[in-house]
């Protein structure tokens, strides 16, 4: 037996391949001179191309073609965030494991997907603009972004042999506002678009301004990574585990913008230029411009409720272009329980601790969106039959089904009461006509609780305000257990009557869903203060938007405003709060409570101390106009 194996690794050592017999001394490299890499069996498609606009300018596009596609439709998203990047997100043999869940279900039901760079970042050539104004008085180049999709779609239509020469623009945040301009004297291969919390007018309430008040770090932060340089600006280096001690420490914005060498950039000269909303922000509206467009292409507008970056704009812009949908088959709307990007990035079964009961992003992309998509742009496609509007209700957790939205619900007042009670009926006579406290600019309310991190950005619209309701520089007004549900669907109207003792003040109203103390579904979430809908209003803007006059000290004024559109029912058991504060920090820059030209520019003796006062008593009694819908739902179904 000892000579059988003997035999037999002799002749597997005669038979040794004599590249494998050769072995490599000590003193030689094993790294070959020139490597192959083996070439795995991926099953999808990967070209990137220049494609030429018509002023000559070369735009840098990723193409993802799953194999064996032909007569297949095309998606095309253009970013400024990287067209390499965002079609690379696994090394992976699998198309689908390269992009977003969204997209990932597109690719794998026969769509081919296309990522450009837009003009002036990353691979493409050309200048970079931010949010480039339409060719206009703001732009007199004759070329924007409603020319590059027409361009980029005529080059695609005949240079991908695999598609039917149908396309949609599909896009999320900046790529949601490349979506919106393409609907712009529209290509006619262009069959669908799918604009997604897109921005629409950085003033009203989108990534720059909220109502007059400068979102500060954020957009302090995006404008240096955008316009750092063309591959991304360099990352500000951290000096403080807490951002509200350094903002804090940073004084006005333009002091820290010039500290971060963001002053050298294009687009903050321009906001400093334009801290109103004067006609350089309103000629760049997205909902205004396409009121003045026909509606020719079919739109799905998507829209976060708890979307903490783009929250104004996807509804405006519907409200904007719905009139021009007469037979209610062209212009339709999501609404679902999403943080900014959420509709396409995760399940969606919930937002932080908050749960929705189901899958609610798989359920829009699996039976809105795709469906949507294939109706208009599948040479086989069947007819969609979705809803003009689909709408998730947060409460009660169902998807509601409508004609339009917001509708012309009746509204009911919820009033501020006397010794912090909130109740739909008017404060009594003869009580405390207001509450009072002090707003100190030195010592701001945080937006969350401290220590203020990045990593709670994604949520934070529905953390809990627990941590704010008792401090002594916010007033807090609450109901009564309900004994029935309360549903309201729309924008909550402010109606807030205040008198400070500055010449500039910010108000902060917040409308908040305050869980039982014991709550049997999910104990850890008892007493838990959800806001619903809150946002900020500067004073010095109450008369007029584009032109900020000083506020009289020590007179009750009345500040109206619309919260952000919201789908929710206060159910039985649960209370309703309203919260008011003057600051919100470091999401937004202080407000020096002195009036001055341009609080951008604000010195630090310029922040004062204020008197606050909110009034709740007779002809100066706040409220809030609740948008409340019918206690009978829509069908939950389309």
């Amino acid at each position: 037996m000892a000579a059988v194996i003997t035999a037999s690794t002799t002749a597997s050592a005669q038979q040794t391949p004599a590249p494998l017999a050769e072995a490599a001394t000590a003193s030689q490299s094993e790294i070959p001179d020139s490597f192959r890499p083996a070439t795995p069996d991926y099953n999808y498609v990967r070209r990137e191309v220049m494609i030429p606009m018509r002023d000559g300018v070369r735009l840098h596009t990723v193409i993802i073609i799953p194999k064996g596609l032909s007569d297949a439709p095309i998606i095309l998203n253009r970013t400024p965030y990287d067209a390499s990047r965002v079609t690379s997100g696994a090394n992976s043999t699998h198309a689908e494991m390269l992009v977003r869940q969204g997209f990932a279900t597109l690719l794998q039901n026969g769509y081919i997907l296309v990522s450009q760079d837009v003009r002036g970042k990353y691979g493409s050539e050309g200048d970079y603009v931010m949010n480039r104004p339409i060719a206009g008085p703001l732009n007199t180049t004759g070329i924007d972004h409603a020319t590059d999709a027409y361009d980029t779609i005529e080059w695609l239509v005949h240079n991908v042999p695999e598609t039917n020469g149908r396309v949609a623009t599909m896009g999320n945040s900046y790529d949601g506002f490349t979506v919106t301009q393409s609907l712009i004297n529209p290509h006619p291969a262009l069959k669908a678009a799918v604009p997604m919390m897109a921005m629409v007018d950085g003033w009203m309430g989108d990534d720059w301004f909220h109502n007059g008040a400068f979102r500060w770090l954020g957009a302090i932060n995006y404008s240096l990574g955008q316009e750092g340089g063309r591959s991304g600006g360099p990352a500000w280096p951290k000096s403080c585990y807490d951002d509200y001690v350094c903002a804090l420490r940073s004084g006005s914005a333009a002091e820290l913008a010039e500290r971060m060498g963001v002053d050298q950039t294009g687009f903050w000269k321009q906001v400093l230029r334009h801290p109103s909303y004067d006609g350089w922000w309103q000629a760049q509206a997205v909902d205004k411009i396409l009121a003045k467009q026909p509606l020719k292409v079919p739109t799905l507008w998507v829209d976060g409720l708890w979307d903490q970056e783009d929250i104004y704009g996807t509804i405006a812009a519907y409200r904007a272009t719905e009139a021009k949908d007469v037979n209610n088959d062209m212009n339709f709307l999501v609404a679902g329980p999403w943080m900014h990007g959420g509709a396409y990035r995760d399940t969606g079964a919930n937002i932080g601790p908050v749960p929705f009961d189901s899958s609610t992003s798989l359920y829009f992309q699996r039976h809105i969106l795709l469906p949507f998509l294939d109706a208009h742009l599948k040479t086989t496609g069947a007819p969609a039959h979705i809803a003009p509007v689909s709408l998730f209700e947060s409460g009660v957790n169902e998807w509601r089904f409508l004609t339009s939205w917001p509708t012309d619900a009746p509204t009911r007042r919820l009033y501020l009461q006397a010794g912090g009670g909130l109740a739909f009926q008017p404060p009594a006579s003869g009580a405390k006509a207001f509450d009072e406290y002090t707003s100190d600019p030195a010592h701001p309310v945080p937006y969350i609780p401290r220590p203020v991190r990045d990593d709670a950005w994604r949520t934070w619209l529905a953390s809990d305000q627990r941590p704010y309701s008792d401090r002594a520089d916010v007033v807090t007004y609450v109901s009564e257990p309900l004994t029935e549900p309360v549903r309201i669907s729309g924008n909550p109207q402010v109606h807030l009557f205040a008198s400070t003792t500055g010449t500039d003040s910010d108000w902060v109203v917040k409308l908040i869903d305050v869980y039982p103390d014991e709550y049997y579904l999910q104990p850890e979430m008892g007493g838990y203060q959800l806001a619903v809908s809150m946002d900020i209003f500067r004073g010095r803007y109450r008369e007029s938007l584009s032109t900020p006059k000083a506020i009289t000290p020590n007179r009750p004024l009345e500040y109206k405003w619309a919260l952000p559109a919201a789908s929710h029912t206060f159910l039985p058991g649960h209370r309703i709060m309203v919260q008011v504060q003057s600051s919100w920090f470091p999401l937004y820059d202080r407000n020096p409570q002195t009036f001055v030209p341009n609080i951008m520019f604000a010195k630090p003796e310029d922040y004062r101390r204020a008197t606050q006062r909110v009034y709740h008593d007779g002809d100066t009694a706040t409220f809030i106009e609740l948008p409340v819908a019918s206690s009978t739902a829509a069908d939950p179904r389309p």
